[in-house]
C-alpha cells in the first residue's frame, strides 16, 4: 500500500471515528454526568489501553526532556479541544456543533499558508469562503432562532486548538510511534482535566460512574473518538500532511450529524442541509486542487446557488 492511499485511508478512519463522539457523550449528559467526568473517564479509560498495548509490545515509555514539551503542548491544546467541543453540546444540538467543528480544515490551510509559506490557491480561497457562507446559514434556523453564542466560541476556540494540534503532530520534531505519541497526549490530557475539575466549584467534580451503562458509552469514547481517531490521525498526517488530513474530516460533521438526527431526533431543516453541503462542496474543492478547472468550478456554484435560491424563494 503507497503512502497517499494509506493517509488518506487512515484520515477517513480517523475522521468517521472522531465523529462518533455524540454517541458517547450525549447519553451521558442525559444521565446527568458532567463534562469533566465524561473527558475524565474517556482519556483514562484509552489510557489504560494504550499502556496495555505498549506492554503487550514491549515499547519503551522512555521520553526526553524535548519530547516531554512538545508532548505537554500537545496535550493541552487536545484536551482543550475536547473540553470546548463538549461544552459546546450544552449549548447547540451535537450534530450541528460538530459540523461548525469542521472549520478547522480551514485554519489548518491558512496557518499553513502564513506560517509555513504553503501556497494559497484560488480553489483554497473558493473553499474558505463556501465554508464560512455554510457556517453562516447553520447559524440561523429556520424557525429564526439564533444559535447560542456561547456554544459557536466554543466551537471555535475548539476548532482552533484542533488545527493547532494538527500542525505541530506534522511539524514537531517528535519521532516516536502514533500509541506512544497518543499515549502521553491522553496522559497529560488526564492531568488537566483533573486539575480543571477542582477551579469551577462542586458541579464540576470528577464522580465515579453509577451503572454499567454509562461504563459502556465511556469505553464508546475512549476507544472510536479518542484511541482509534488518534491514531489513524497521527499516521495520516506522517503520510499525507497537515491539510489534507483536515480536509478528509468532512466526514466528521456527516458522521455526527446522521447520529444526532437518527438516534437523538435532532432536527435537520433545509438551511442547515445547504449549509452543510457548502461547507462539504469547500472540502472537495480543496482535495480536488489543481484538477478543478474554472468551469467545473462555475458549474458547482452554479448549481449549489439554484438550490439557495429555491430554498429562499420557499421561505419567502
Amino acid at each position: 500500500m503507497n503512502s497517499k492511499l494509506k493517509g488518506t485511508l487512515c484520515g477517513i478512519g480517523a475522521a468517521v471515528s472522531y465523529g462518533l463522539n455524540p454517541l458517547g457523550a450525549l447519553p451521558l449528559y442525559a444521565d446527568g454526568v458532567n463534562t469533566n467526568t465524561v473527558l475524565f473517564f474517556r482519556y483514562s479509560l484509552a489510557v489504560i489501553l494504550l499502556a496495555a498495548f505498549m506492554l503487550f509490545k514491549r515499547q519503551s515509555f522512555a521520553v526526553t526532556k524535548k519530547e516531554i514539551s512538545v508532548l505537554s503542548v500537545l496535550g493541552v491544546l487536545f484536551v482543550t479541544s475536547s473540553l470546548t467541543l463538549f461544552l459546546s453540546f450544552h449549548y447547540m444540538a451535537a450534530g450541528i456543533a460538530s459540523t461548525l467543528l469542521f472549520v478547522y480544515p480551514v485554519m489548518v490551510a491558512v496557518m499553513m499558508t502564513v506560517f509555513f509559506k504553503e501556497k494559497l490557491t484560488m480553489v483554497t480561497v473558493l473553499s474558505i469562503v463556501l465554508a464560512l457562507s455554510g457556517i453562516g446559514l447553520l447559524y440561523k434556523g429556520d424557525n429564526g432562532d439564533v444559535l447560542n453564542m456561547t456554544g459557536v466560541l466554543l466551537v471555535m476556540l475548539s476548532s482552533l486548538t484542533y488545527a493547532v494540534y494538527i500542525i505541530i503532530v506534522n511539524k514537531s520534531p517528535l519521532r516516536m510511534s502514533s500509541i506512544k505519541l497518543t499515549f502521553y497526549v491522553l496522559l497529560i490530557g488526564v492531568i488537566f482535566i483533573i486539575v480543571y475539575s477542582f477551579a469551577g466549584g462542586s458541579d464540576n467534580y470528577i464522580h465515579i460512574l453509577s451503572n454499567p451503562k454509562e461504563w459502556m458509552f465511556a469505553s464508546i469514547l475512549a476507544l472510536f473518538p479518542t484511541v482509534i481517531s488518534l491514531l489513524l490521525m497521527v499516521i495520516a498526517v506522517h503520510e499525507i500532511g497537515s491539510t489534507p488530513t483536515a480536509i478528509l474530516g468532512a466526514l466528521e460533521p456527516m458522521t455526527a450529524v446522521v447520529i444526532g438526527v437518527v438516534l437523538f431526533n435532532e432536527e435537520m431543516t433545509i438551511r442547515m442541509a445547504t449549509g452543510m453541503i457548502m461547507i462539504l462542496i469547500a472540502v472537495m474543492f480543496i482535495i480536488a486542487g489543481k484538477s478543478l478547472t474554472v468551469n467545473k468550478i462555475t458549474m458547482v456554484i452554479s448549481k449549489l446557488g439554484h438550490v439557495v435560491v429555491k430554498h429562499w424563494r420557499w421561505k419567502l
